[in-house]
């Protein structure tokens, strides 16, 4: 039986490797981040077309029950002002609200339910290098001395990823998009002059002076809160040296002359706060070779303003493993994988790119924005699916 080595255990890598044993396929993950290690500050959402492509392989029900769903979604200007409101992406379809959660529970589910399906998963294992044996056996060198050989090997391993790095040295680095993002979650029960900072089941989205600022309240009345601020790449050092205190600080100043709670939620946050230079990859030139692949961030990171980075990974995981599936070969594999996948998740990295704000924006320039925002909401007949979220992978189906 093929055996692939998947490095990386964040999204793409374990739901791959479930995917492949549901096409008959063994796999192994190798993650570098020791196990209990990661941060707890950020959060992502997975809109219908990630939880549809998990629910293809029977792993939806473990991320459903780690997270809190939002059916609605509420759009304010700096002046506090409703602009409109509309059903989110896929809250029209049973089981498909869009779900928020940490980053850090949602990869530790994953890889826990990989595990549950006698799929193993090593913690600690930073790849450094790649190699092919005369006999077309790929073997992967880690960090710490040992060795794994297989016969096929899916780099999941993130924007940095060291498999592409390996697979093509001429790849393109990541490209600052011009933002960075904190974000946070308070207490439980925290309440903003007396209230909720968002109904249940509602993400309230506001178009402040300085930044966008985004948030939901969990049903343990905790809010998960976001913001993308414009600026240049903040230098690693900084990085290093930021404090919860200090990121609330700064982002609490972003939205302070904005009439909306965006600044006393983020002074209501504890430490559970985390900050990072926004990037993306645009378009990576070469996706796989005979033998290794790219999945996920390693192939087409993302800008966070879509929200879509993690439910593209998932995507692709299932994607993959359909091709390995039906196409003779890991080479022709690879190749229908990437047919099917490219012009999908480049219009995707292309779109939040431009929701990117790279600057402030003048009070003319709100206005006319704020305007827009009002009549796209206001347009009847709104679909609740479309062609970003309304991807669907139908797995039984035989890829061509």
């Amino acid at each position: 039986m093929a055996h692939a080595l998947i490095i990386g255990g964040g999204v793409a890598g374990p739901v791959a490797a479930m995917a492949l044993r549901r096409a008959g396929l063994d796999a192994t993950v190798y993650e570098a981040v020791p196990a209990g290690a990661g941060p707890s500050g950020s959060f992502l959402t997975l809109f219908a077309n990630g939880l549809s492509a998990l629910r293809a392989i029977g792993a939806d029900e473990p991320v459903r029950a780690v997270s809190c769903a939002a059916d609605t979604v509420e759009s304010y200007s700096e002046t506090g002002r409703l602009l409109g409101r509309r059903p989110m992406s896929g809250s029209g379809e049973a089981g498909l609200s869009p779900r928020t959660v940490p980053r850090a529970v949602l990869c530790r589910v994953l890889r826990e339910e990989a595990a549950r399906r006698g799929i193993r998963v090593e913690q600690g294992k930073r790849l450094v290098g790649l190699t092919t044996r005369s006999h077309g056996r790929m073997v992967a060198s880690f960090a710490d001395g040992t060795h794994a050989e297989g016969s096929l090997v899916i780099g999941a391993d993130g924007i940095r990823s060291r498999v592409r790095a390996l697979l093509d040295p001429a790849s393109p680095p990541p490209r600052h998009t011009g933002q960075f993002t904190v974000s946070g979650r308070t207490g439980p029960r925290t309440t903003v002059d007396g209230a909720e900072p968002a109904p249940p089941r509602t993400f309230r989205m506001y178009y402040g002076r300085g930044g966008f600022f985004g948030c939901t309240t969990a049903p343990d009345g905790s809010t998960f809160w976001f913001a993308n601020v414009p600026g240049p790449e903040l230098p690693r050092a900084v990085l290093a040296a930021a404090t919860p205190d200090g990121w609330r600080r700064r982002v609490g100043e972003v939205f302070a002359a904005d009439d909306t709670p965006a600044a006393a939620i983020v002074a209501a946050t504890g430490d559970d706060v985390v900050g990072v230079n926004c990037y993306d990859l645009p378009s990576t030139p070469v996706w796989h070779d005979e033998r290794t692949v790219l999945i996920g961030d390693a192939a087409h990171a993302t800008a966070p303003n879509a929200a879509q980075g993690a439910s593209l990974a998932i995507e692709d995981g299932v994607v993959l493993a359909r091709c390995l599936r039906d196409l003779p070969g890991t080479g022709r594999a690879f190749e229908g994988y990437e047919r099917l996948r490219r012009e999908r998740v480049e219009r995707v990295v292309a779109l939040s790119a431009s929701l990117a704000r790279r600057r402030p924006v003048t009070a003319e320039e709100r206005r006319a924005r704020d305007a827009e925002v009002e009549r796209r909401l206001a347009r009847p007949g709104r679909p609740v699916r479309d062609w970003l979220t309304g991807y669907r992978i139908d797995w039984a189906a035989p890829v061509h």
